[in-house]
């Protein structure tokens, strides 16, 4: 005998009067639907879960995002600043050398410390001349007063590129040398200024500025003589000045000559002592004379174009046991 099918009956019954519907399916049918309806449902649900789960997670991303544009400048903000400090701890170091040049603390006898090696000035001798033909500037480049040293040791490999200096270990290494380079300059300069400390004459004789306003043209060095077009060796630097601006004398000393002559023009000599002398060529006034005693910032004369000069400016000097000496190396304030 035949087991009749087990069914469920499903009936629908609306507001509206004999509009009741059923609806007959086998029970199996029934699980069936019943089984992916549940599926559906979890399905939906695991997918709305996950859809917040990413709403979430893309909310905390754009936080992450502001936080990392923030902390990228904030990151620019202090690089910027190590890179001033940097620069300030160059320019310290260039000052203390020069300070340290301009007196010799290193050397123990006078005589010795303000010396020069005689051979500084021979004529070139033709097979020297082709590799001497350089402007005055080249030839500051190839002696620098001052050779700075790296903020980053590069034969360590702390610096394997150039694209690498933004990173963080890169800054943290440049901080770390920096702050270094510091405790070694302040070192630096509280010794230079022990040593200074109990010779202030000899400081006060020793010329460390500019004499005239006015940028810097023709350097010390060989050049091409701008008359007879050989190159020649010259003596000083030339300080570019509308004709009467004011020569001042960059330390104290005594004017050991004032007066005319056929190459250098008007031209004012100071012996400050310990060897050094100064001259300053070209002039078209001279308000000093020989023998009167000078202090830093007097006004000794006035730039002209006399003499042997193709135009206005201030030919200066610096002698030291009457050698000609880098006058670049005796100006502080440079600028």
């Amino acid at each position: 005998m035949i087991q009749p099918r087990k069914t469920i009956t499903l009936y629908f019954v609306t507001n509206d009067e004999g509009q009741t519907r059923k609806l007959v399916m086998p029970i199996s049918y029934f699980k069936i639907s019943a089984f992916v309806i549940a599926v559906f449902i979890v399905s939906l649900l695991a997918g709305l879960i996950d859809y917040f789960g990413l709403l979430a997670q893309s909310i905390e991303n754009k936080k992450l995002k502001i936080e990392n544009i923030n902390l990228q400048k904030q990151f620019q903000v202090v690089e910027s600043k190590l890179d001033t400090l940097q620069s300030a701890l160059e320019r310290v170091g260039m000052m203390t050398n020069k300070l340290k040049l301009i007196t010799d603390t290193q050397m123990k006898d006078r005589s010795e410390r303000l010396s020069f090696p005689a051979q500084i000035l021979p004529e070139p001798t033709p097979s020297q001349q082709a590799s001497e033909r350089m402007s005055s500037e080249d030839f500051i480049q190839q002696e620098p007063l001052v050779i700075g040293d790296s903020p980053v040791n590069t034969l360590k490999g702390e610096l394997a590129s150039e694209k690498s200096v933004s990173n963080y270990s890169t800054l943290v290494i440049r901080i770390d040398e920096a702050v270094k380079d510091s405790a070694l300059k302040e070192q630096s300069v509280i010794e230079l200024w022990e040593m200074l400390s109990d010779r202030q004459s000899l400081l006060a004789s020793t010329p460390n500025m500019k004499p005239s306003r006015g940028p810097i043209g023709s350097r010390f060095g060989y050049r091409m003589d701008p008359i007879n077009g050989r190159q020649k060796m010259h003596a000083g630097v030339d300080i570019t000045a509308a004709p009467g601006t004011p020569v001042r004398a960059p330390a104290d000393g005594v004017v050991s000559f004032a007066g005319w002559d056929d190459f250098y023009g008007k031209l004012v000599s100071i012996d400050h002592g310990y060897g050094v002398l100064t001259r300053y060529a070209h002039n078209s006034q001279i308000y000093v004379q020989v023998g009167q005693k000078v202090s830093k910032f007097d006004v000794i004369s006035a730039t002209g174009n006399t003499g042997r000069s193709t135009g206005p400016h201030l030919h200066y000097e610096v002698r030291v046991n009457n050698i000609p000496v880098n006058p670049m190396n005796y100006i502080l304030d440079d600028d």
